[in-house]
């Protein structure tokens, strides 16, 4: 059924929604959770950190390299020279990207103290590149573990934004990207050269949130299921992003042997109908799809799945056990959106924030509309330096 929202009692972090209602009725217990009651490496993010070149770019730069908007890529031969034209020819800003990494730094900014609350590994290049990375982790309070190799460079982001016309010529007038990703250095991870490593895996056991993009998948799925096994024995939370259509696609036997351990499931519109068409689901309904999705075949059955499909402007909608509920998200006015690149991140962002301190499900979807609303109104995976959240 379709329901509107409706506050939860039930924590996310805590015992599994069926095992609460057997109990019957819980008492309402009063708890003030202060922000400072969270420790350092709660949470664990691990993805492929890339440095965004981002410009405003024209139809006829996207025609050329044969470019979508709203999607994701990776390079290919014919985009080899994608990067230096887009230097070249149009007014470029530089950000530190990377989905799973824009993700935990939005979170770390809702949650503002302690400092590394978020741990966050992938690989850089040993170069300016990753220098910058570094030191943007650094300044955005994120302890960030990289495993550094000199084979290949830091990888990077191309963010080619459009407007609603092919005359943007500025980022304010800009709502479109296509992002095309060179991942190099971001692509040598190694499991054994660095997650396996007494003192990496000994931050990871220190989580009980685990989030990773779909992304990660073409790099080491070899590392997302040691990482999603430890979650699933330990009874921690796993959540998994689907990221672009191309994984549900060409790398969906990966993605499968990854699911069974996802307890929270995100995802766009357009992933979502990929997905469902390469499941077989024959529904285009995006509430039916979000909930075959959540009855998928799960490990850890103390946890119930849920899916959390986001749709731009339009309504989330979220699968629990319960019911598919669908969320408004913020109003916003066309001209006051600079950038939907990081939109998506920034919502997982904001929703891992309260979900680490175990809040309900409503204030995780309230702060991911928040953070989402907050970023396109910005350059890049930006923000202000404190967030206005209540």
């Amino acid at each position: 059924s379709l329901a509107r929202p409706r506050p939860l009692a039930r924590p996310l972090g805590g015992a599994s929604w069926e095992a609460m209602a057997a109990d019957g009725p819980q008492p309402a217990k009063k708890i003030k959770l202060q922000h400072n009651t969270l420790r350092q490496n709660v949470l664990f993010g691990m993805g492929n950190p890339l440095l965004d070149i981002c410009a405003v770019v024209d139809k006829d730069f996207l025609d050329k390299y044969g470019l979508k908007t709203n999607d994701q890529i990776l390079a290919d031969e014919k985009h080899e020279e994608l990067f230096d034209e887009l230097v070249k020819k149009f007014r470029v800003e530089y950000h530190a990207g990377g989905s799973t990494q824009n993700s935990v730094k939005v979170a770390q900014w809702m949650i503002q103290q302690p400092h590394k609350v978020v741990t966050f590994f992938g690989c850089i290049g040993k170069d300016k590149f990753g220098d910058i990375l570094k030191k943007k982790a650094e300044e955005a309070h994120v302890d960030a573990h990289y495993y550094e190799q000199n084979e290949q460079p830091t990888g990077t982001c191309a963010a080619c934004i459009t407007g609603d016309n092919r005359s943007a010529t500025s980022f304010k007038k800009a709502s479109l990207r296509s992002l095309v990703a060179k991942l190099a250095a971001a692509n040598c991870y190694k499991k054994d050269r660095h997650l396996d490593q007494k003192e990496n895996w000994q931050l990871v056991e220190k989580a009980k949130v685990y989030y990773i993009a779909g992304f990660f998948i073409t790099v080491s799925t070899e590392s997302i299921l040691k990482v999603a096994n430890h979650a699933s024995e330990n009874n921690k939370i796993m959540s998994l992003n689907l990221s672009a259509p191309f994984i549900s696609q060409f790398f969906k036997e990966d993605l499968m042997k990854i699911f069974p351990y996802v307890d929270i499931l995100f995802g766009n519109e357009t992933e979502a109908a990929t997905f469902a068409r390469e499941q077989g689901f024959e529904t285009e309904d995006i509430k039916e799809i979000a909930k075959k999705t959540r009855g998928l075949p799960k490990v850890n059955e103390k946890r119930q799945r849920i899916v959390v499909f986001t749709q731009g402007k339009e309504d989330t909608i979220v699968a629990t056990v319960d019911n598919v509920t669908a969320y408004p998200v913020l109003e916003i006015k066309q001209d006051e959106i600079v950038d939907t690149n990081g939109a998506g991140d920034a919502f997982v962002g904001g929703f891992l924030s309260q979900l680490v301190y175990d809040h309900p499900l409503e204030k995780c979807i309230q702060a991911g509309h928040y953070a989402a609303n907050v970023i396109i109104r910005r350059s890049g995976c930006t923000f202000p330096e404190a967030p206005d959240f209540h």
